[in-house]
């Protein structure tokens, strides 16, 4: 079924998505209150206002307090003279700007051709995708991070490579789990990445340990240990493999080394490939969701890092798949089984988020015609194609592109001599509350869900 081909039908179609999806996301999900912007305007204020110590400030009526590196502290640092609602607004247009870094670089050059239409059915989709509106409503700092992290791909992907790696040694710095992306540059062979992105992580850390050298002494000794300052490892929105086993109620840290272990030869294979393939979009994107499944702690609105895998998805060609699976995760499926995650049902609704990311790692397209990449590389000529143009003779003259031939029209005629040409010219468009992650469940007197409590990470859960 198409859609309206009028600029007016269009216009009013994407007003009526609009006001659906602003209806969906007022009344059926449960807000989150700010409540992780909360915890860092409340850590910064107390550190630099009033002479505090980082770690120990916790969300009034809580058990909750900072769980990042000194450094994430540091770079909060603008925060402190603002008043509530400024840090609300400006934690807001944050995520605007790092989501508009992120689409502009997962759809590539050619961005534009795919006009206001497009774009607004897709922001329309992504604000019903549970981990992205949960990170605007906790005030969470996953989006920024990963547009530092794909910036390295976009330098990566067009020859800019001389400053590639500082954004993955910030957010590395502010959060441990984008490390995970220098082990990614050790395997694709950039040493000056990886160590340009080592360099500004220790750098980053250094200057955090000048500033406040009990505070990392505490974080590197003992809270970074320490799980239960972050939450339940059981919780139901926990959704990496250490969840998975918390559920079943294996604790033990050699199973749960073993499964890591075992999840990161899978992404060193299977990355390396896409490597080799100069495939940067899909090496980053197995990158992110390898850093969800083998973090300890993977919260629903971690899962931002999968946006990159939707993108390879729907370049690779197939969106039924994209789309089934992004249907999934805007469903808030899991909290299905937040009272009850036992038998065959829980484990395998409970996990749900956790299945599709492991679906991705093992895969996940890669290797793509470099036409078909995002993004692309810095020349769209015949040559940066995975096709091989036969040679010209008279019979069969080269085909490049004229005056007043388009170069995507050449790449075609190329591609069609080898048999490639219709996937090829289709790509190109040429014609031959406060719980730790948000769920649909309406707001309920117990204390779990109820909008009173400022936070759940670490309640206990009812009694069988």
């Amino acid at each position: 079924m198409r859609g309206p081909r009028t600029p007016r039908g269009r216009v009013l179609l994407v007003l009526v998505l609009v006001a659906a999806v602003t209806v969906f996301t007022a009344t059926v999900p449960l807000l989150r209150d700010f409540f992780d912007l909360r915890v860092y305007y409340g850590t910064v204020h107390m550190w630099v206002r009033h002479g505090g110590r980082i770690y120990d400030y916790q969300v009034p009526g809580t058990a909750y307090g900072f769980t990042y590196p000194p450094f994430a502290a540091l770079a909060m640092l603008p925060l402190a003279p603002l008043d509530r609602h400024s840090a609300i607004a400006a934690s807001l247009l944050a995520n605007l700007a790092a989501l508009a870094a992120i689409l502009r670089i997962l759809a590539g050059p050619d961005w534009r051709r795919h006009g206001w239409y497009r774009w607004s059915l897709c922001l329309c989709l992504l604000a019903l995708f549970e981990p992205l509106r949960d990170t605007f409503s906790f005030g969470q700092v996953n989006l920024v991070l990963l547009a530092l992290v794909l910036g390295d791909s976009w330098l990566l992907a067009t020859g800019r490579a001389r400053w590639a790696g500082a954004g993955i040694g910030l957010a590395a710095a502010v959060k441990l789990t984008p490390a995970l992306f220098i082990g990614l540059l050790l395997l694709a062979g950039r040493r000056r990445a990886a160590a340009l992105a080592t360099a500004v992580a220790a750098a980053a850390t250094a200057l955090a340990a000048w500033a406040d050298p009990a505070a990392s002494r505490f974080y590197w000794t003992e809270a970074l240990w320490d799980t239960s300052r972050v939450g339940r490892l059981g919780y139901v929105s926990n959704q990496s493999l250490q969840g998975v086993l918390a559920r079943l109620g294996e604790t033990d840290r050699p199973l749960w080394a073993t499964a890591v272990l075992l999840t990161l030869c899978v992404w060193a294979w299977r990355t390396r490939g896409a490597v080799k393939a100069g495939d940067w979009t899909a090496a980053f994107a197995l990158t992110g969701a390898a850093a969800c499944l083998v973090s300890p702690i993977t919260w629903v609105h971690h899962l931002v890092w999968l946006l990159p895998s939707f993108a390879v998805l729907l370049r690779a060609g197939h969106p039924r798949i994209a789309g089934a699976l992004y249907a999934v995760l805007c469903t808030s499926v899991v909290w299905l089984w937040f009272d009850d995650s036992s038998g065959i049902g829980g484990f395998l609704g409970s996990n749900t988020y956790t299945w599709i990311t492991l679906g991705l790692l093992l895969g996940l397209p890669t290797g793509q015609p470099p036409v078909l990449r995002l993004p692309l590389a810095r020349s769209t000529s015949v040559r940066s194609t995975s096709v091989t143009a036969p040679a010209p003779s008279p019979e069969s003259p080269a085909a490049t592109a004229g005056p007043g031939q388009p170069q995507s029209s050449a790449v075609c005629d190329v591609a069609a001599a080898t048999g490639a040409g219709g996937d090829v010219c289709r790509d190109l468009g040429v014609s031959p509350s406060s719980e730790p992650t948000g769920s649909t469940r309406p707001a309920a007197s117990k204390p779990q869900s109820s909008s009173s409590r400022a936070s759940s990470y670490t309640v206990n859960p009812p009694p069988a």
